[in-house]
């Protein structure tokens, strides 16, 4: 079924795109970014807007906040700008419920609009959610990284020596020099690319800010219906780690979250790690609509 109407909106001063079905409109859904893919027509994205109008849900896409002076978008920021997008998308589709879609950290961002703004946030659909800290989440990527292309245990030590320095120095623990003179000595590394550092730090401390952002207080203020996939050899997020801290944090919910693994995925819920929308699961759409089909009204 195409959508009735694509309408181009702004939120919060950000670029957008809303997709309303032909029909009636039981839901709505708000697209959050991944850390690398803020623009609206991420194919992850556009995804939810080819699926879902179809089913009566509404789905908004807007282009991620930019970052300032080489900073990442504070999860705060991000989160404020999901229910600015909500109000956006009320106005667009009528008094619906609406939920949020996040990726990767934008399942950070998702649950801590949820949890902050429980009124207006109906449901979360999040996708490769990591239930640790950003700087947990980025020792173990890394780690996995070297792992699948064959490095061992002593380059393994070393990138955690590494990592471990440079987040001393982001918190301001350690001086820039001996932080900077450790990327020195693992740059001529061939697995030093893989470490995803910069080559040479920032002059300050704290362009990180939410590098030690714990999600398992949130998790636990999370009332809202949620669904988790995960990709079941996600190279990215310790999976069973995070599944843990979602049942550890929602263990006396009325309504805990859904866990669904995707077979053949990766971080992101596409086959054979593609990039596309012809390499998106199909286990991932079906699964989405009918668990979305339950959790909304009928239309």
């Amino acid at each position: 079924m195409s959508t009735i109407e694509v309408r181009d909106v702004q939120v919060a001063g950000l670029g957008g795109t809303v997709d309303l079905p032909a029909g009636p409109v039981r839901g709505g859904i708000v697209a959050l970014h991944a850390a690398g893919a803020g623009h609206l027509s991420y194919f992850c994205y556009e995804h939810l807007a080819r699926l879902l109008p179809g089913a009566g849900i509404a789905v908004l896409r807007f282009d991620r906040r930019p970052r300032v002076d080489g900073r990442d978008v504070p999860l705060a920021d991000q989160a404020a700008d999901a229910v600015a997008a909500i109000e956006v998308l009320r106005g667009q589709a009528g008094d619906v419920p609406i939920g949020l879609w996040g990726l990767s950290q934008g399942a950070w961002a998702a649950p801590l609009a949820a949890a902050l703004h429980p009124d207006l946030v109906a449901f979360l659909v999040l996708v490769s959610s990591s239930g640790v800290s950003p700087a947990a989440q980025m020792r173990y990527g890394t780690a996995e990284q070297l792992r699948r292309h064959g490095y061992g245990d002593a380059d393994l030590a070393e990138l955690g020596r590494l990592r471990a320095t440079v987040e001393a120095y982001q918190r301001g623990d350690l001086d820039r020099a001996t932080a900077q003179a450790a990327v020195d000595r693992s740059a001529a590394r061939p697995w030093f690319p893989l470490a995803y550092l910069l080559r040479e730090l920032p002059d300050r401390p704290g362009t990180w800010r939410d590098m030690d952002f714990d999600p398992v207080p949130v998790f636990a203020r999370v009332t809202c219906p949620t669904l988790l996939f995960y990709g079941t050899t996600d190279a990215w997020v310790p999976i069973d780690a995070s599944v843990a801290a979602w049942r550890r944090a929602t263990a006396g919910a009325a309504t805990p979250p859904t866990v669904h693994r995707l077979d053949g995925c990766d971080h992101y819920p596409t086959l054979g790690g593609g990039e596309d929308l012809d390499s998106i699961s199909p286990q991932y759409a079906a699964t989405m609509l009918r668990w979305l089909d339950a959790v909304l009204p009928a239309g």
